[in-house]
């Protein structure tokens, strides 16, 4: 996992001059996505360090919650970078500005090779971090793939709008991600059941139970 946060992080850097030499707001959507991984990836190293200390006098429960914040943290990141993206792209849509499409093929480029070694080197991660990572990871590499696509099309065609417009759905695909992984965090720091467990199916198979006279309360978290 190290290996993958500085791969990520170092790339993250080089897409946001990138962005800025090329004038592509769609690069610096991507680049505001691989640095929400980088954050990911660095949180989920450290958290992943620190959860095998085990249980201490002020933390009797463990160290396992703390990858909750590092979860939260990310998110806000993500949501003001993405909002500041969307205040830039949308207006872009009905003006665009010319883009360096040379620049931003070469940046694609450079970008499904830089994300594609870092899912090869958690390909056979066992932790369900490692499996989360990796799969966002895959999202990176896809968006790189958009990417590419757009500006082999604007290499050939009159068309500047492409650049916002990717911008736009990268950004919108982030704040969508960002509201799961908030909703999924809030829901467990809460307290509340977890989404895939019936309560009802639980009591009702417990009080089946020879030795089960009557169920009077019943909590369940995770």
């Amino acid at each position: 996992m190290k290996v993958a946060f500085f791969l990520n992080l170092i790339f993250t850097i080089i897409e946001i001059a990138g962005g800025l030499y090329t004038n592509s707001l769609a690069i610096l959507s991507d680049a505001l996505h691989d640095l929400g991984d980088s954050l990911s990836l660095g949180l989920a190293w450290y958290f992943q360090k620190l959860s095998k200390r085990g249980r201490s006098g002020k933390f009797t429960y463990g160290y396992k919650r703390f990858s909750l914040l590092g979860a939260i943290i990310n998110s806000i990141v993500l949501v003001v970078g993405s909002v500041f993206i969307l205040s830039k792209a949308i207006p872009g849509l009905f003006s665009p500005e010319e883009t360096n499409v040379q620049g931003m093929l070469f940046l694609a480029i450079l970008g499904i090779i830089v994300n594609g070694a870092a899912v090869m080197k958690l390909r056979n991660g066992h932790s369900l971090n490692e499996k989360v990572v990796s799969l966002h990871l895959w999202e990176d590499v896809l968006g790189w793939v958009a990417v590419l696509i757009g500006s082999i099309v604007m290499m050939f065609f009159d068309a500047p709008f492409i650049d916002p417009l990717l911008s736009v759905l990268i950004s919108v695909y982030v704040l969508y991600n960002v509201y799961k992984n908030i909703r999924k965090s809030m829901l467990i720091i809460l307290q509340g059941i977890p989404e895939e467990v019936d309560m009802e199916q639980i009591k009702l198979k417990l009080s089946r139970l020879n030795f089960v006279t009557d169920i009077h309360d019943c909590h369940i978290w995770s």
